[in-house]
């Protein structure tokens, strides 16, 4: 399932053929995704504006001229498809059979939203329905932001008798880190996903050092695969040191351990004894 690089990476795709730009025309391939439409999805959209595209954990928002926000989520095989519209408006264009939704912007692109086993999801929500929203209500901070710091997270994780790593996938502790990049990012703080969450939990003056560097490793290792999805727009598993390399040697400098997998909350984590204590 895409993570927050991911869908940062889709949100910047988005931008230039969205932001500033009209819906003209709007298609339903079908009645549904992973929830129905609303009824009056196609008329709402139609002739409304894209003021600003942006995202929150793992979920696009696009705000509109009208107060409405699109709210948008991948799924897991969701993705959108950006093309010039040679076509004159209003002609049908040839289509995947997993093309659901088709956006005719007045920018004179066109955008897809291709989704083979249908898990993504569009909501269009009013101002009221967006502040109430369950989700985006109880999400915690943005791991980029200046909200998330080793404060913040050794407060969160304070009286925590859960593992590390299941902890970080709380979307009210953090909002859009998910398994692959809370492996990478344990392994780059050299913490063992197994370790108690409340051992990151405030000491007397500050924050532990070890919360200060998982805080740091998660900004990073955020950082980096955005700017690698931003590039190339690839989702590869050869550019990760420990997630989906069970039985390898790892990476880490100086370190002779293998990479081993084990199951925690339902998912798989990857990790190396040796140097993630």
């Amino acid at each position: 399932m895409p993570e927050l690089p991911e869908v940062e990476a889709v949100r910047r795709l988005l931008v230039p053929p969205m932001q500033g730009a009209r819906f003209d025309r709007v298609l339903l391939r079908r009645a549904n995704l992973r929830r129905p439409f609303c009824w009056d999805f196609v008329d709402r959209l139609t002739g409304a504006t894209v003021t600003r595209v942006r995202r929150r954990a793992k979920h696009l928002l696009l705000d509109l001229s009208t107060g409405d926000t699109l709210l948008m989520h991948l799924g897991m095989t969701g993705d959108f498809r950006v093309e010039h519209m040679g076509l004159a408006p209003g002609e049908d264009h040839p289509r995947d059979p997993h093309d659901h939704v088709v956006f005719e912007m007045s920018s004179r692109w066109m955008v897809t939203f291709n989704d083979p086993r249908r898990f993504g999801a569009m909501d269009l929500l009013t101002a009221d329905e967006r502040a109430a929203h369950p989700t985006l209500a109880e999400l915690g901070p943005e791991p980029l932001s200046r909200a998330f710091t080793a404060a913040a997270l050794a407060t969160a994780c304070a009286g925590r008798r859960t593992s590390i790593k299941v902890a970080l996938l709380d979307q009210q502790l953090v909002a859009g880190l998910g398994n692959i990049y809370a492996a990478e990012a344990l392994h780059m703080a050299r913490l063992s996903p197994r370790r108690l969450a409340s051992t990151l939990a405030t000491r007397a003056g500050g924050p532990r050092e070890t919360t200060e560097r998982l805080t740091a490793a998660i900004k990073t290792v955020l950082s980096k695969a955005i700017a690698e999805q931003t590039r190339s727009g690839a989702y590869r598993t050869n550019r990760f040191l420990v997630y989906d390399r069970e039985g390898e040697p790892c990476a880490a400098e100086g370190c002779r351990g293998t990479i081993t997998r084990i199951v925690q909350g339902g998912r798989s984590t990857f990790y190396c004894r040796a140097c993630q204590r």
